[in-house]
């Protein structure tokens, strides 16, 4: 509708004579005008969801902090919203004592062997304390590991 309505706007500009003008049609003008806007709506709408969809995704794959070109391309409102999607995020793994950064995928057995790759020292885990040796080998939670696989400090030992 919105483009046979434009289109006969255009049709009637051009049957008319050169240097001539035709009457306004200004009922059909208002409602391309009308219909653009909304339109116009839609499109900017599908853009701000699909830009929110891939923030949310940067903060599952980067973590709560963005890398300088990242946040180059994104509008100060966007900025604001991974602030507030991040704080949301955090405060819910805060009351529910469950930290959902750790694995994107369920684990196939929650226990894991890692490798220390530097020394870390008496570090406690739960209900005990493990001494983490450069290359020692553990079998830990992991959920405990993770945060050292993370930093560098140790790695999963797959034999």
């Amino acid at each position: 509708m919105y483009g046979r309505r434009a289109s006969q706007l255009l049709k009637e500009i051009d049957s008319s004579e050169a240097g001539q003008l035709v009457p306004f049609n200004s009922d059909v003008f208002d409602q391309v005008i009308r219909e653009c806007n909304e339109h116009n709506s839609q499109f900017q709408s599908l853009i701000r969801y699909n830009r929110a969809e891939v923030i949310q995704s940067f903060r599952w794959k980067i973590g709560p902090v963005l890398p300088h070109d990242i946040q180059e391309k994104l509008h100060f409102s966007e900025k604001e919203y991974f602030k507030n999607h991040s704080a949301a995020i955090k405060s819910y793994i805060s009351e529910m004592d469950i930290d959902l950064t750790v694995d994107m995928v369920p684990p196939k057995d929650p226990y894991i062997q890692v490798r220390v790759l530097e020394d870390i020292g008496e570090v406690s885990l739960g209900d005990h304390s493990v001494s983490l040796t450069k290359n020692s080998l553990h079998f830990l939670r992991r959920t405990d590991a993770e945060q050292f696989i993370s930093q560098g400090l140790m790695e999963e030992f797959l034999e």
